[in-house]
């Protein structure tokens, strides 16, 4: 599949949103995540629509809400947007509790198509692997970045990965689980 021009300015979009963002505790520009997810998703068969969501799956959930995923909806059409919202596990501020937000988010994934699926799989791969690196790097204080601790995190990402085996069974939901368990560990 060859990226068309569309790719090009969700990418300059993307950059532009999150431009003074960067990864928990690390100094890393946001936009690296955003394009890791969008190269998982395109390397575990997703189509354009999806790429571009991967590079703004959280667009609107940090940067402006639903005036944002609007502002996508009309240009990137409604199949990205649509994907960007199945993404968002917060529409409101301040954010409901960690643990009630995430529980939700786990609950909405049974109702979600698999073209958004891929893409929230691709995010939380992504950032499961993120935070093994990191862990590497900084040991048992990296828990410490995370609003659920250690325990929460860990119970998050574990729900997270027995979901994705379930609903998206592969080497992505595979590779999480590999990733999950030496987290755990």
């Amino acid at each position: 599949m060859q990226l068309s021009e569309r790719y090009d300015d969700a990418l300059s979009y993307a950059a532009g949103l999150h431009r003074e963002q960067e990864r928990k505790g690390s100094g890393v520009p946001y936009i690296s995540h955003l394009l890791s997810v969008s190269a998982l998703v395109l390397e575990h068969g997703g189509t354009e629509d999806q790429a571009i969501a991967g590079l703004l799956h959280d667009a609107a959930e940090d940067q402006g809400g639903e005036a944002t995923l609007e502002q996508i909806r009309v240009r990137f059409g409604d199949a990205v947007a649509n994907i960007v919202s199945d993404c968002t596990d917060s529409w409101t501020e301040p954010k409901p509790a960690w643990r009630q937000r995430k529980t939700d988010y786990l609950a909405s994934l049974a109702t979600k198509p698999a073209e958004s699926l891929l893409v929230s799989l691709a995010d939380k791969t992504h950032n499961a692997r993120a935070i093994l690196m990191d862990r590497h790097q900084v040991g048992e204080a990296i828990w410490k970045r995370f609003t659920g601790g250690k325990e929460g995190s860990l119970w998050y990402y574990q729900s997270l990965a027995a979901i994705f085996e379930r609903q998206m069974p592969g080497a992505l939901s595979q590779e999480l689980q590999r990733i999950v368990q030496q987290l755990a560990d």
